[in-house]
């Protein structure tokens, strides 16, 4: 059996070199595979497996899916657990891609996005809890505005703004606590 060595391996010779794809070590071997684009002098990193298996478009890893069965798994664009209450709206306790969210009016927020959505039909799932006084809340998008008349949803690439309340009225309200995720 034979060993090849190479530091790089260019993966065509179109002179075009966005049409080439090499797979290299870093100048400074740091346990990593890499794939470029790009010729072999000078490929533009798209993607990286440590020795743990994880991968990455740049220089944060994701973790590989652990999924089973044959149905496909997707993972959250966005998600962000925060405060819904007078004293803690739109203070963020948790998140990934979502830069802030601003407490636009009571049981009204709006989610701002770090990187934009590919388009605005994505899903948008949450739950919400309530103060100590309320047996259940319920998070909705497009609530009553306290005369029965549902508000539309505003959905763009770059943000959701989301209307919650208590599920015993039919007002916009304060809540204790919000999680929300984005898929799409």
């Amino acid at each position: 059996m034979s060993t090849v060595k190479s530091k790089k391996l260019q993966v065509g010779t179109d002179a075009t070199s966005s049409n080439n794809f090499t797979i290299y070590q870093p100048a400074t071997p740091d346990g990593t595979l890499r794939i470029g684009v790009g010729n072999a002098d000078s490929p533009t990193e798209v993607a990286r497996f440590d020795a743990t298996g994880m991968i990455s478009g740049g220089a944060t890893p994701d973790a590989l899916s652990t999924a089973t069965g044959s149905a496909p798994s997707y993972s959250a664009r966005a998600w962000a657990s925060f405060g819904g209450g007078t004293s803690s709206a739109g203070t963020i306790y948790g998140s990934g891609n979502v830069s802030s969210v601003t407490d636009n009016a009571t049981g009204q927020a709006t989610i701002n996005f770090t990187t934009a959505m590919p388009n605005a039909n994505y899903s948008v799932v949450g739950m919400c809890t309530g103060y100590s006084n309320y047996n259940s809340t319920l998070m909705v998008l497009g609530s009553a505005d306290g005369s029965g008349n549902q508000q539309p949803t505003t959905k763009t690439t770059s943000a959701v703004k989301v209307h919650f309340g208590h599920s015993n009225t039919v007002v916009n309200e304060h809540v204790g606590y919000l999680t929300i995720a984005i898929f799409g």
